[in-house]
């Protein structure tokens, strides 16, 4: 899914099949397969990467809006092995300028997606988008809670690339 957002760098579901039967018979195990509410192209190549590799882990990307959830979940239907993966930025600078809301707010909107995803769906994975730039108490404070509200795997992606290796 990686680059999706970068100018000529969309794929078409035939050509995510071709990189997903690649990545399988390299033996990787976990595929997210696109981002449902973003466009109907992505929203077929979950469907379609789901129906072709079902011993595959297949995921589906959504922000912690409830209309995503459940575009993301439709999507996923008929995944043997699904995921969803949800994600809301967490940094002071995405809080304030992208989002306009305060920390408790994000903290509120991540944990009802993970538990509208969890009445439906086993494998929920959390990202605090930006999260290399987040506070690291509330860094902290959000996984907990992420966890708490049933998430099964945490991501803290440096989003813009904020950070070097090292760190």
């Amino acid at each position: 899914r990686d680059g999706e957002q970068s100018p000529g760098c969309s794929m078409t579901t035939p050509e995510k099949l071709e990189v997903a039967r690649n990545l399988v018979d390299m033996g990787v195990d976990l595929l997210e397969a696109g981002f449902p509410i973003a466009s109907a192209g992505d929203y077929e190549a979950v469907q379609a990467v789901s129906r072709e590799f079902p011993e595959a882990r297949v995921a589906a990307l959504a922000r912690t809006v409830p209309k995503d959830i459940d575009r993301a979940l439709d999507a996923l239907d008929k995944a043997k092995n699904p995921r969803l993966h949800c994600f809301i930025a967490t940094s002071e600078i995405h809080l304030k300028y992208k989002l306009h809301k305060t920390e408790d707010e994000v903290l509120e909107a991540a944990v009802k997606a993970i538990e509208q995803a969890k009445k439906h769906i086993d494998d929920v994975e959390f990202s605090a988008e930006d999260g290399s730039r987040t506070n690291m108490e509330y860094l902290c404070k959000i996984s907990k809670a992420a966890v708490d509200a049933g998430a099964t795997t945490i991501n803290i992606p440096d989003t813009v690339g904020f950070m070097v290796p090292h760190e």
